[in-house]
């Protein structure tokens, strides 16, 4: 930090204006700050909000954002996946004899695991900030070319930065946001994260860099639009897609300082695969027997669901599930005459036309509807899917994980040395604080003093603010 007390609203100021990106887990977001006015910078043609994704085709032609999702969608739907073995080299299987060395037929090619998809058109990279604080996050090859981790994250800050560029002149200096802890369990995961952050960031032509955690942004864009002169100790609670932060913040007048930060790996991702394995996977064929022949006898078994399991909620792989080794025991199940019969040909056809990013685009306006109504209709025409759940039922389904969120709160207030009711005022922001669950977790233990701050936005607006009076934190 370069300072402890920081104003969000003095006269002094870095520049003529103020850049801020937040580059999320699953979104991003953009907001230049001229002193006066945040603006958010349209990302894409129709939204500011951008998906935090990156496609590689074969030609090595890189494309970001939804456009990168639609060119995944389009070259994987109803495609076979075709594995081939990796060719390592050729091995001599006679040392040659007096007439010469080896010929063409005394040797063997040496192939390594079958793995590789001969039809694969691109890969598609969703999430990329959570491998980041890995170390062993080497090289990733693609189409035999090996890209490391930065590489894959450029692109998406290079569109940012293009998208900035019709806004401001000078986009080489960024204020940047990150979580209070990256994904992993590495002791020194967050300077291995930054670094590798800070050189996207260079590659993408923004070399005057400042940090700032995620949750503290959030709370300088919320002091900065509601200034006040009296002391009061700030908890903001960011919920977004990867993580949950916490900030404790001290203000003092028209300054701050940080009094204690927290984070961990939930957010609504995990949500969403919750509720994918507890409402969709038994409609799927989870639990259903299997009967079959094997050497004359009928053998009847569960069906070996848990094979489709992890592909299934990764859509950015479940591709891998068009194969023979998958589709072939699903094939066999669903021309059996019963019930289950129906589901094992859903799951043929997610599998087949790869839904399963519609069947995550619907589950997320399920919750989404759920916070607003008392129940709500999981509707996933591709497969023939209609849910109903009430409310209790999504929060009975998620406890786990709200007793995370429980555990979270009283590890921040322990770091900061305070008591639930010595804080002032709770800032609940990120998509995932909407769930109305967490916002009685956060109402029930800070009564009347939680105020919900621009869940999608607050971030990005916030570092804005920041870059413009040149304030930084690690």
């Amino acid at each position: 930090m370069q300072s402890d007390n920081f104003s969000v609203s003095g006269s002094s100021h870095h520049s003529n204006f103020g850049i801020g990106i937040d580059f999320g887990t699953s979104n991003s977001a953009a907001a230049v700050f001229d002193g006066e006015q945040v603006l958010l910078v349209q990302l894409s043609e129709l939204n500011s909000i951008m998906p935090s994704a990156n496609y590689v085709d074969r030609d090595f032609t890189t494309t970001i954002g939804q456009r990168a999702i639609d060119d995944y969608i389009s070259g994987n739907q109803g495609r076979k996946v075709e594995l081939s073995a990796e060719l390592l080299g050729e091995a001599r299987t006679s040392a040659g004899s007096a007439d010469g060395p080896a010929g063409e037929g005394e040797t063997t090619k040496v192939f390594g695991q079958a793995f590789n998809d001969s039809s694969l058109p691109g890969r598609l990279f969703r999430g990329t900030k959570r491998l980041l604080g890995n170390s062993d996050s080497g090289r990733t090859v693609i189409f035999d070319r090996p890209f490391r981790l930065v590489a894959l994250v450029t692109p998406i800050l290079v569109g940012i930065r293009k998208a900035l560029q019709r806004k401001v002149d000078d986009t080489t200096h960024a204020c940047i946001g990150h979580p209070v802890n990256f994904e992993g369990l590495e002791q020194g995961r967050n300077n291995v994260a930054l670094e590798r952050l800070s050189e996207s960031y260079r590659h993408a032509g923004i070399t005057e860099q400042s940090f700032c955690p995620e949750p503290t942004a959030a709370a300088i864009s919320y002091l900065h639009n509601h200034p006040g002169t009296s002391d009061e100790l700030v908890l903001t609670v960011d919920f977004g897609g990867g993580t949950l932060d916490f900030s404790i913040l001290r203000r003092e007048g028209s300054s701050f300082k940080v009094e204690a930060t927290h984070g961990i790996a939930l957010g609504g991702d995990r949500i969403d695969q919750t509720i994918f394995r507890e409402l969709v996977f038994p409609l799927l064929g989870k639990g259903e027997r299997w009967r079959r022949m094997l050497d004359g006898a009928e053998v009847d078994t569960l069906f070996p669901f848990g094979d489709f399991e992890d592909l299934l909620i990764n859509w950015p792989i479940s591709y891998m599930l068009n194969q023979n080794k998958y589709t072939a025991s699903v094939m066999q199940r669903m021309v059996e005459d019963d019930a289950g019969a129906i589901k094992f040909k859903r799951l043929y056809d997610l599998i087949k036309q790869n839904y399963s990013y519609q069947v995550f685009e619907a589950i997320k306006a399920f919750k989404a509807e759920l916070s607003v109504n008392d129940s709500a209709v999981l509707d996933i025409p591709e497969i023939d899917i209609e849910v109903t759940l009430e409310r209790w039922e999504f929060e009975l389904m998620i406890s786990d994980l709200l007793f995370e969120l429980e555990q979270a709160i009283t590890l921040i207030l322990d770091k900061a040395n305070i008591q639930a009711q010595d804080i002032d005022l709770v800032l609940r922001t990120g998509g995932s604080s909407l769930i109305p669950a967490v916002k009685d977790i956060l109402d029930n233990q800070f009564a009347g003093k939680v105020v919900e701050h621009d869940p999608f936005t607050s971030v990005a607006a916030g570092l804005a603010i920041a870059d413009y009076y040149g304030y930084s934190q690690g």
